[in-house]
C-alpha cells in the first residue's frame, strides 16, 4: 500500500496484474489528504488511468472513470465526504499548452484543502506544477508485463 507520510523519500511496488494496480490506487486512496496532488507518469498502457480508477473506487465514486483525454479534467464529488470533498482526474496526453488547463480551472483545485487531484502525463505542465509540492508516481512496463511502481 502506498502511504504518503510527508517524511517519505522512495516507496517502490510491483503489479503483475490490473487487478493489483488497481488496488493499489484504492488502498492508497485511505492514505491521501484534501489538497495531495498526484502526478502519474509511464507510457502509454502502462496503468495510470488503472491506478487513477482504483484511488476513485477507494473514494467511493461509483461513476464509471475514464480517462479525460479530450476535455482534460474531470471532477467527482464524493459521496461520503469528510475532509475530501472532490477528486480531480486531469490527463494532459492531448494538451497543448499548460494555458489550457489554467483555461478550464484547473488552479482552483490544485493543492484545495478539499480536494486530491490527480494528473496523467504530468510532463506537460511540469513549469505549471514546479511551485506545488506532488507526490511523483512513474509506472514502467516490465519485460514479463509486470508493473513497477515507483513514488517519489
Amino acid at each position: 500500500m502506498l502511504r504518503f507520510a510527508r517524511n517519505d523519500i522512495n516507496m517502490l511496488y510491483y503489479s503483475n496484474n490490473t487487478t493489483q494496480t488497481f488496488n493499489l490506487g484504492k488502498k492508497t486512496a485511505a492514505n491521501l489528504r484534501g489538497g495531495d496532488i498526484l502526478t502519474l507518469s509511464g507510457e502509454l498502457g502502462a496503468g495510470k488511468t488503472v491506478f487513477i480508477k482504483g484511488l476513485a473506487s477507494g473514494f467511493g465514486i461509483k461513476q464509471t472513470v475514464r480517462s479525460p483525454s479530450f476535455n482534460l479534467m474531470k471532477i467527482y464529488k464524493l459521496p461520503r465526504p469528510k475532509k475530501i470533498k472532490f477528486f480531480a482526474h486531469l490527463d494532459c496526453y492531448r494538451l497543448h499548452s499548460a494555458q489550457e488547463v489554467i483555461d478550464i480551472g484547473l488552479l482552483e483545485h490544485l493543492a484545495a484543502p478539499d480536494t486530491v487531484c490527480a494528473i496523467e502525463w504530468p510532463e506537460k505542465i511540469a513549469r505549471l506544477l514546479k511551485k506545488f509540492q506532488t507526490r511523483k508516481i512513474k509506472i514502467s512496463i516490465l519485460k514479463n508485463g509486470q508493473r513497477k511502481i515507483s513514488v517519489n
